[in-house]
């Protein structure tokens, strides 16, 4: 079987797109692991886009392992873009996991998206493992000594954020699943590890749950701004730089929300065969 689809990607983190809503394209867990696969097609994140409800897309998304994850915050910039190109729209709405997620096209390729409120006070919401873990200074035993306490988020996903000395230092492939997987995080969880430049920029290497090492990744650098701030190490309104560019990230103390904006790549169309 062949289907179309497309592939984008935000400052390196990519994704293959399927458009759902004339074509109901149904894949088991077992093909989106096969696709997920480097040596096929490969992506960070599958997404579907769903028939258009009161003008708003649902977007559906799973992780390169099959699993259905709530977020995917340059993904979902790149599928407002690309939304825009087919209606030639400014102002798309989309919905993942019942949040509505609002994104504006501000000039080519260059897409703002709020991302809604973020979630740090609640251990269930995180989740965390009981109400005896502090979402803000999560210790973790084999991390206390060299990166003391871990600060947590949620911004549709699951983060955990721990702020060091040098980001490109740290052997990601190997802290990582540890991390991920660690019975604390019930959902399993996202891991970044954030350098402070300066209270306005932060560089991070991050682990996605799922997908493993990736080039970047939204919803991350929106629980980092969240944490840094809340912390007090940083402003509220920082640029979040990966290896390929940067997102800048303004979590509005105004209404307590979190904006996203940066570029998205081409438009790839490709074929999919099952």
């Amino acid at each position: 079987m062949d289907i179309k689809a497309f592939k984008m990607d935000g400052l390196g983190n990519d994704f293959v797109i399927i458009d759902r809503r004339k074509n109901d394209v149904n894949l088991s867990k077992e093909q989106i692991i096969q696709i997920g696969d480097r040596n096929n097609i490969g992506f960070d994140q599958i997404i579907f886009i769903e028939s258009e409800i009161k003008d708003t897309l649902p977007i559906t998304i799973y992780n390169p392992d099959g699993i259905e994850v709530g977020a995917c915050g340059n993904g979902s910039r790149c599928i407002a873009y690309l939304i825009s190109k087919e209606n030639n729209q400014r102002f798309i709405n989309l919905k993942a996991d019942n949040k509505i997620l609002e994104a504006e096209i501000l000039s080519e390729k260059n897409v703002k998206i709020n991302m809604g409120f973020p979630e740090f006070n609640d251990w269930e919401k995180i989740p965390l493992k009981n109400e005896k873990l502090n979402p803000k200074m999560i210790e973790l035993d084999f991390l206390k000594k060299e990166y003391d306490t871990g600060f947590c988020v949620n911004i549709g996903n699951p983060h955990i954020i721990f702020f060091v000395e040098d980001c490109s230092k740290i052997n990601i492939t190997n802290v990582g699943p540890k991390i991920e997987n660690h019975h604390y995080f019930p959902e399993r969880v996202n891991v970044t590890f954030a350098q402070i430049i300066d209270d306005k920029n932060i560089k991070v290497n991050v682990w996605e749950r799922g997908a493993g090492q990736t080039k970047a990744c939204g919803t991350a650098a929106c629980a980092t701004v969240v944490a840094g701030y809340l912390k007090e190490l940083t402003n509220n309104n920082c640029n979040i730089h990966f290896s390929e560019g940067k997102l800048s990230i303004d979590y509005d103390r105004s209404n307590g929300q979190i904006y996203m904006t940066g570029p998205v790549s081409d438009i790839k169309e490709i074929t999919l065969k099952i």
